[in-house]
């Protein structure tokens, strides 16, 4: 089941540049950076009530955020939903027809399990679920 919207996830060029903009425009700081290696990735999180901003920013000129980046330009990039069993929620999302990016769950920034679904099924929107990763 869907819970919440769990963050907004925007391509930047420079994480360090565009932090000093997010942190100034939202009142608040970044409480985490990371790099997920699998993804060619690095972020950052700012809390916005009980949700996130995600900034992302490429780690290989291969990353999927760099061949955005060259596409799209920065800017809005995905949206993501806290979902309570996301094997579970594979499994649905596969059955109603949506293609996946990812067809099993796998480890992402912020201590979450993620998977992507395809924009092609959503029309146009990139929509990721995650889960807080048990421990």
């Amino acid at each position: 089941m869907f819970r919440k919207i769990e963050h907004l996830g925007i391509a930047v060029e420079s994480i360090e540049k565009s932090l000093a903009i997010y942190e100034s425009l939202l009142g608040k700081s970044c409480y985490k950076t990371e790099i997920v290696e699998s993804e060619f990735v690095k972020t950052a999180f700012i809390h916005v009530g009980e949700s996130k901003i995600e900034l992302l920013e490429a780690t290989h000129p291969d990353s999927p955020i760099a061949k955005f980046l060259v596409k799209k330009g920065q800017g809005f990039h995905h949206v993501a939903f806290d979902v309570d069993d996301i094997e579970s929620e594979i499994a649905r999302l596969k059955k109603e027809g949506f293609e996946l990016i990812h067809q099993s769950a796998k480890q992402g920034a912020d201590n979450k399990m993620i998977a992507f679904l395809h924009p092609k099924s959503t029309e146009g929107l990139l929509v990721e679920i995650c889960q807080e990763k048990k421990v």
